[in-house]
This record gives structure tokens, C-alpha cells and sequence, in this order.
């Protein structure tokens, strides 16, 4: 009996495997076939001590010639995935510090290969950026700026560029923004770290996160030395009754368009919510990520104009403008002003000047309500095709969230299905995330796939939705197949 030929009890058939070459994909089959059997192996989906099949079947079913297959699995042998032995199937490894599903997804920062389509939902539409605005605004800076801002500019940030943000929040959402309680910071994650440190040196030790939410922001408030506690989300948004048995001091909210659900939180919440904060003395953090991004009514207002002094407002460039524009801010109640200019003072000794004074001049010029008026057309226009081209591919899908933001949810039966679906989907050139990737423990809510438009072009969404219509497909009927024979 030749090498892949043996039978164990442990040994997969190929439907089990999920596999799927696109031999229109940028790179090569074998590197499909790889890149497929590597993920599925370090996220759990192939457990340690499984037999693969045969070097034989799995090239027939693929159509692929054999050498590819036993190419494929000698590079997984050599990178320590794979147990290859004479007269055997190869199998599964184990491997030491494997990932336990679902795994968390992956962060912007890390190097990932390109996808063919990229569905994430964290991404903005990178080539909407207003070059020649932001240029503009830039060589105002640098011709006006006086000598000292060309210094160290310490907290809490240029003055004109503080102003001109009480200004535009004030105007666009409803925020109580006074330049003396603005910090300027490197962005919405740094303000959080800032907040969690200052908080935590005054003796809170627990944060109550929307569960599920961004798994970055979860281990920003673990950094900081507080334990993230996980609060259930409904329809109605954050379920503000359950904030007093978590014995909680603080809670970080994004009430007009939570991530990852996609929900707005109800006005009945909103009232609720402020008066916890009233009543017990705590502290909101409310991140508005993306909430000037509603498409069918105009965006729901900052809950901290309700309630000032119970709420830290933070924002940032990162969704409107580009990530590459490390500015954000906070507005704070008049008590965390002081210990916010001295924990960014320790934190960074310096914040672009320059950048600043520019951000100043395009709010003041009104670029940015220009960009995000374009940029709301844009997105309205991409979701429209997006949930007409799921409906269109995958008849009777369920989708939710509100219209608003950079993605829809397309839910699932379950958090395997949404695991086998990622990986899958990864086989086709198709970026996507769950909702399971970003939940605190205890999350028991809907499975589903998060799936973004904002760095996609809108000609390219119903080919994307093809090929992940595809993986699904794939993947429901490999499970209903083991149902089956179960």
C-alpha cells in the first residue's frame, strides 16, 4: 500500500476538508491549498492527531494534478503542521499554543496576505481620500504656523485645532464640546488607554464592554491594568439593567452604531444609561467610531450632550478621513481634564503639530462636511448593492444592523458555521470577520458574518458576494452531509 493509502479511524474524508482552488486567484494552487489547510488547522477546525486524505484522492476531487497536492503537504510538513509517515496518511500535528476558536481577528497592523476581495469591516475607502483638500490644509499650516508651534506642543493640543472641533462637534453631533475639556490625542484606541490608566489609578479595576465588541479595544483596557467585563447586546443596544450586578465603575458604549452588531441603542436606553452613570457615579465612554455615517435618517446625536459630566466622548480620523492620520480626541467631564493632560503628557511627549494645524484648517474650511456628505453617498450606494447582491446570491439570508457605518451582518445558525465559513471564504480570496471573533466571554447572542463595503469598489461587490456565496454553499452542505451521517 503506497504512502496516503492507509485508513484510520481518525481519517477525513475530502467533503470534510472544505478545500476550494480558484485557478483565477493571484497566486498559485498549491498556495491555495496550503494557505486553506494551515488555517484550518491552527484555528481548531483540523484537530491535532486527524489523517488527512491521500495525496491521490485529494488531487482527483481538487482536479489538480497529484504533485501539487504532495507539494502542498511537504511544505506543511517542513513548517511543522503535518506528520508525514511511509505507508501512511499524513496527519495533523499538534501544535504547541494553537489558537482555540473562534480565533480573534486579525488587527489592522498585522501582516496579512492581500485578499482578492477585502469584505473587513474596519477598512474606509482609502481612495476617496481629499488629496489635494488635505494638502491644502497642510501647506496653510506650515505657512502660518508660528515659530512656538513648531516646538514641542505639549497637552492638550493646539488651541485652533481644539476650537475648531468644539465647533464641528457641536455642529454635526450634538456634542456639549468646550476647547478647555478637548484632549487631543493619536487616535480613538490611544484616548481609550489614556482613560483606562487614569481610571484604573483611581481604584476602578473593571470596565463593562457592549458584548460583543472590537477584541482590540478589550485588550487596550487589559493593558491599562482593568479586566473587561462583558455586557449582552439586543435589538435595544447595550442591556443597561445588567450594568449593576457587574459591579462595574465604568462602561465604553458606541450608542448610535454599536460594533459589531450594528444596532443603535434605544432613547429608552439612553435615558437609562445616564442615569446609572448619575446615580452611581460612573463614568461612559462613549466611542463614536462611525456615527456620521447613517443612510436612511440623519445620524442619531452623542449621547454625552445628554449628560456632560457622566460622559467621555472620544473620536477620531480614522473611519471619515484615513487611519494614516494619527489624530483624535476626547472631550471629558471637568474631573478627568487634569489627569488626561498628564497621562498623555507620560504616554507621547508629542503630537504632530503640523497635522494638527492642518486638521484645523480643513475643519475650518469645511472639507470634512464636504468629505463626509460625498462619502455617505458613496457608502449608501455600495450597501445598497451589497444587500442586493446577498439577497440575490444567498436567497432568504437574514441580515441586520441598522443602515449605517461600513458593514451589514449576515447571520448564522451557528459559531462553527461561522468559523468554517471564514476559512473557506479565506480559500476563495474573500477577507471577512464574525461576530464570535470579537466577543468577551459569556457572548451567547447571534452568530454571523460581518461584511464590510468600505474598501471594496461598488463594481466589484457582486463578484465578492459570488465567491463568498460560494464558500457558504460549500460549507452548508458539507455540514448537512455529517448531520447526515451522524
Amino acid at each position: 500500500m503506497g504512502q496516503g493509502d492507509a485508513m484510520s479511524p481518525h481519517s477525513l474524508q475530502v467533503r470534510d476538508l472544505l478545500i476550494t482552488v480558484d485557478r483565477g486567484m493571484r497566486y498559485g494552487i498549491q498556495r491555495q491549498v496550503e494557505t486553506q489547510l494551515r488555517n484550518a488547522i491552527r484555528t481548531g477546525r483540523l484537530t491535532a492527531g486527524s489523517d488527512l486524505p491521500s495525496t491521490r484522492a485529494l488531487a482527483e476531487d481538487l482536479l489538480v494534478s497529484r504533485g501539487v497536492v504532495v507539494r502542498a503537504y511537504a511544505q506543511l510538513a517542513a513548517e511543522g503542521y503535518l506528520e508525514v509517515r511511509q505507508g501512511a496518511n499524513p496527519s495533523v500535528r499538534r501544535i504547541r499554543g494553537e489558537i482555540k476558536r473562534p480565533p480573534r481577528a486579525p488587527g489592522p497592523l498585522e501582516l496579512v496576505p492581500k485578499p482578492r476581495y477585502d469584505l473587513r469591516p474596519h477598512q474606509p475607502d482609502l481612495g476617496s481620500f481629499p488629496r489635494q483638500a488635505w494638502l491644502r490644509s497642510l501647506r496653510h499650516g506650515l505657512q502660518t504656523a508660528a515659530n512656538s508651534e513648531l516646538g514641542y506642543i505639549g497637552p492638550p493640543g493646539v488651541e485652533q485645532l481644539r476650537v475648531e472641533l468644539a465647533r464641528y462637534l457641536g455642529r454635526a453631533r450634538g456634542v456639549a464640546a468646550d476647547p478647555e475639556r478637548v484632549v487631543v490625542t493619536l487616535g480613538s484606541t490611544h484616548t481609550l488607554s489614556l482613560i483606562a490608566r487614569v481610571v484604573s489609578r483611581g481604584g476602578v479595576t473593571r470596565i463593562a464592554f457592549e458584548n460583543p465588541s472590537h477584541w482590540l479595544l478589550h485588550n487596550v483596557a487589559t493593558s491599562a491594568g482593568t479586566t473587561p467585563i462583558g455586557i449582552p447586546v439586543d435589538e435595544d443596544g447595550l442591556q443597561v439593567d445588567e450594568l449593576p450586578a457587574a459591579g462595574v465603575a465604568a462602561v465604553l458604549t458606541s450608542p448610535a452604531h454599536q460594533f459589531p452588531t450594528g444596532v443603535a441603542l434605544s432613547a429608552d436606553r439612553r435615558a437609562a444609561l445616564t442615569q446609572w452613570a448619575r446615580a452611581s457615579g460612573g463614568l461612559i465612554i462613549e466611542d463614536d467610531y462611525d456615527a456620521e455615517f447613517r443612510y436612511d435618517r440623519a445620524p442619531i446625536g452623542a449621547l454625552q450632550g445628554l449628560s456632560p459630566e457622566q460622559v467621555a466622548y472620544i473620536g477620531s480620523t480614522s473611519k471619515t478621513l484615513s487611519p494614516a492620520i494619527r489624530l483624535g480626541w476626547a472631550v471629558l467631564p471637568a474631573d478627568l481634564v487634569t489627569p488626561m493632560r498628564d497621562e498623555l503628557l507620560t504616554s507621547v511627549l508629542q503630537l504632530s503639530g503640523i497635522d494638527q494645524l492642518a486638521l484645523a484648517d480643513f475643519l475650518r474650511r469645511g472639507e470634512l462636511d464636504r468629505h463626509m456628505r460625498r462619502m455617505r453617498t458613496v457608502y449608501r450606494h455600495r450597501r445598497n448593492t451589497l444587500v442586493e447582491a446577498l439577497h440575490r446570491e444567498l436567497p432568504g439570508s437574514a441580515l441586520s444592523g441598522v443602515a449605517a457605518g461600513l458593514h451589514v451582518v449576515l447571520e448564522l445558525a451557528s459559531s462553527d458555521e461561522e468559523l468554517d465559513a471564514c476559512a473557506a471564504a479565506e480559500g476563495q480570496g474573500v477577507a471577512i470577520q464574525s461576530l464570535s471573533q470579537h466577543a468577551l466571554p459569556g457572548y451567547d447572542g447571534q452568530p454571523g458574518l460581518l461584511i464590510g463595503y468600505g474598501a471594496i469598489s461598488e463594481p466589484a461587490i457582486p463578484l465578492a458576494v459570488k465567491q463568498l456565496a460560494a464558500a457558504l454553499r460549500t460549507v452548508l452542505r458539507a455540514r448537512a452531509t455529517r448531520s447526515a451521517r451522524a
